[in-house]
């Protein structure tokens, strides 16, 4: 399974669109940092048909040491849900199984 980094997200965006890649780059990071911001203000997003993304509090909790067994005290974290949407939902099953 092939990664795809950010660059090339932008190179294929510049290329479909014709905007120039200085252009897409800036859209994206922001578009990127707005939704950092939002989620780090415990705020849901909805983009219809993609999907949800949503904070959590995980609470905190005792873990064990594998190699020491020595239990170990993890504090809360904060993390973030993704439920997906419909339209992706229906695009990632028209492809599997992968043949």
């Amino acid at each position: 399974m092939p990664t795809i980094s950010k660059k090339v997200l932008i190179d294929r965006i510049a290329e479909i669109t014709g905007v120039e890649q200085g252009t897409v780059k800036t859209v994206v990071l922001q578009f990127l940092n707005e939704i950092t911001t939002e989620l780090a203000q415990k705020n849901r997003l909805e983009f219809r048909d993609f999907g949800v993304f949503e904070p959590q509090t995980r609470a905190p909790k005792t873990a064990l040491n594998p190699k020491t067994l020595e239990k170990v005290h993890v504090p809360a974290q904060r993390t973030v849900k993704f439920k997906m949407g419909r339209m992706m939902r229906e695009r990632l099953n028209d492809n599997w199984p992968i043949k």
